[in-house]
């Protein structure tokens, strides 16, 4: 028997077909990273999750025909998946995860106020594909209490973050050093050196400030945690009535967290893990590295401010001036877009954004330098 047909309004048909658009681009992406993954248990892990997907845009293709709506063909995936498979043939699956999972937080969000019977068949999927991410980064345990889905902890290390931001903090400041020195002075010479003045002392400035924020906070971390293993050690009553108070404070009946406590301590890892992640807040396994965040910081910083140099590297006079526009044009766009990855916004949108800021801090400083140069003279 044929189910009933559907009554929706504009807004719903809206919905219907950003959500079918959601579950195609997500097919597209775990398809390509179930054939690009090597390791058996990781694709097999990405096909399951593509199969679900399959069913998710089956059930808004069916919602859409009920109401009489043509479904649209499939069309290729946005700018944004796109991005995210070559990385991932570039640099392997598990490089993306951050990025991957952050697109998984974009449907949670797309659908977080749509109260329909579709959607909560959708959210059980969901919750599945939260466990398999949580498996796949070796971050299952047994511990009580509900776990935070996995793309709520997207992207908590940074790493991709902070080579993006890096990149685009050498690239605006150094084509604002470069064109202040230009709007100063023609000589190429000048320029070149303020150049690779500023792309020095910004890369090492951002190294070491990365390196002392990083491991200050480090060892706070593990100063709290040396605190509450020793605390576990010298006064274990006093932790298991903390723990048991922990999830009664989450709804749990009092017989049944203090069995739970109980349980934990038995295992003073497993109770130590579970304090400093419910108590404190932290993740002992990602504490950051130092010299790690440093290295990126001063690699991503040069890198960036090596762009507006290359036109002046390569000509002089104003094919090198609007050269060096040009390609910063570029990296601005790329940079915006990179950002986007980490932020959700669209591709175009970030690229466009970052060249606005990027001009305007360049004229700025343009102007700056031609007033400079003008009383100087």
């Amino acid at each position: 028997m044929a189910p009933p047909p559907l009554q929706l309004n504009d807004q719903e048909r809206k919905l219907s077909l950003a959500n079918l658009k959601l579950e195609r681009d997500a097919i597209v992406l775990y398809d390509e990273l179930s054939r690009i993954e090597k390791e058996p248990d990781r694709a097999s892990a990405f096909e399951r999750i593509a199969k679900n997907e399959r069913r998710h845009a089956q059930v808004w293709a069916e919602r859409l025909e009920r109401a009489g709506v043509t479904v649209p063909p499939a069309s290729g995936p946005r700018a944004r998946v796109r991005l995210i498979i070559a990385l991932a043939r570039l640099l392997g699956t598990r490089r993306v995860t951050d990025l991957v999972l952050s697109l998984e937080g974009d449907e949670e969000t797309a659908y977080a106020g749509q109260m329909t019977p579709e959607t909560a068949q959708i959210a059980a999927d969901e919750r599945e594909h939260a466990q398999i991410w949580q498996r796949l980064q070796g971050r299952e345990q047994e511990q009580a209490g509900p776990q935070p889905e996995a793309w709520h902890r997207s992207g908590r290390s940074g790493t991709l973050r902070a080579a993006v931001f890096g990149a685009s903090d050498g690239l605006v400041s150094n084509l604002s050093l470069v064109m202040g020195v230009a709007g100063a002075s023609a000589d190429n010479q000048i320029i070149v050196l303020a150049g690779i003045a500023g792309l020095l002392a910004g890369a090492f400035s951002m190294a070491a400030g990365e390196y002392i924020s990083m491991q200050s906070q480090r060892e706070l971390f593990e100063h709290q945690i040396a605190i509450e293993r020793e605390e576990l050690r010298v006064m274990p009553d006093v932790e298991t009535d903390e723990l048991a108070a922990i999830y009664r404070g989450k709804g749990v009946p009092q017989a049944e967290a203090e069995r739970i406590a109980n349980h934990l301590m038995a295992d003073p890892d497993v109770a130590l893990d579970t304090k400093l992640r419910e108590e404190l807040g932290l993740d002992p396994d990602e504490l950051g590295s130092p010299w790690g965040a440093a290295a990126s910081s001063f690699v991503t910083f040069a890198v960036g401010a090596f762009v507006p140099l290359v036109a002046f590297l390569l000509a002089t006079g104003t094919p090198a001036f609007v050269g060096s526009l040009i390609v910063s044009a570029v990296g601005l766009f790329v940079i915006g877009g990179a950002v986007s990855l980490v932020t959700g916004r669209g591709v175009v949108f970030g690229g466009l954004r970052q060249i606005v800021i990027g001009a305007l801090a360049a004229a700025v400083t343009y102007a700056v330098g031609s007033v400079i140069g003008a009383n100087v003279a």
